[in-house]
């Protein structure tokens, strides 16, 4: 597969304006569970176009956004200028660039699956402090749960490009298990439903890196497929796209 740190370089747009974000409760959840504060130094690795950073600026932390891609990095900075406690870095999970014992908390949103994992959990024991917390999250969507997202898979699976390789490199519990290096690891699950119209979904869609580009001999059947199904299944010129937020955090042992 082709590098994870380039797969969206061509996508950006897509990404930052079409992708969701992540259910506020989730935030309760975290905050919770890793005893954070006001006073709280956040890493978000992978941090893409900022999305989940962005929540956790509103909540005034002060966060260090670790990004490897260029496009995505730069349109992360734009999207986050307002906020002063920000500050984008270039590096990657395995390297990034972080001193020692530099943060409260580790966060890894929609960007777990694409890191090594061996060299990851040495670099986030390096950069946290004692006691610090590393959490893990994802918005998994729902793949049959209506009659639309059933059409949409089945879209996925014939126009998708190494969709089903994408697929598999999905976290279950055993790799979660191992990379904290133990059982006692709180867990939560959220709702999230993002309602998007034609052009929503469409910007959804080929924000994945799994889509063909417009090049591409398989681009407009898939657009035309997903025309098709939007127009089944739209209720006032809307559909709704479910995710169930899954999030882990815990210490690493």
């Amino acid at each position: 597969m082709p590098d994870p740190t380039a797969r969206f370089s061509n996508r950006v747009d897509d990404y930052r304006k079409y992708r969701p974000s992540y259910p506020r409760p989730a935030i309760d959840f975290l905050e919770e569970k890793c005893g954070l504060s006001q006073s709280s130094i956040i890493a978000d690795i992978g941090c893409g176009t900022g999305l989940f950073t962005k929540l956790l600026l509103e909540r005034n932390y002060r966060v260090f956004g670790v990004e490897p891609n260029r496009e995505m990095r730069v349109a992360g900075e734009d999207f986050l200028g307002q906020f002063d406690q920000f500050q984008a870095i270039d590096g990657q999970a395995e390297n990034t660039g972080l001193p020692d014992s530099s943060v409260d908390l580790v966060a890894a949103a929609q960007a777990f699956h694409w890191f090594e994992p061996v060299p990851t959990r040495q670099e986030f024991k390096r950069i946290l402090k004692p006691g610090g917390f590393v959490v893990v999250l994802w918005n998994a969507r729902r793949h049959l749960s209506s009659p639309f997202l059933n059409d949409y898979e089945e879209m996925l699976l014939k126009y998708g490009l190494e969709y089903e390789k994408v697929l598999h490199r999905g976290l279950g519990l055993e790799e979660i298990h191992k990379f904290f290096g133990h059982s006692e690891i709180c867990r939560g699950e959220f709702e999230y439903i993002q309602p998007l119209t034609l052009e929503g979904l469409s910007g959804r869609l080929f924000s994945s890196s799994y889509t063909p580009v417009p090049s591409h001999t398989k681009y407009e059947p898939m657009r035309n497929r997903m025309n098709e199904i939007f127009d089944q299944h739209e209720v006032d010129g809307r559909i709704n796209f479910e995710y169930d937020t899954k999030v882990y955090c815990g210490q690493l042992m």
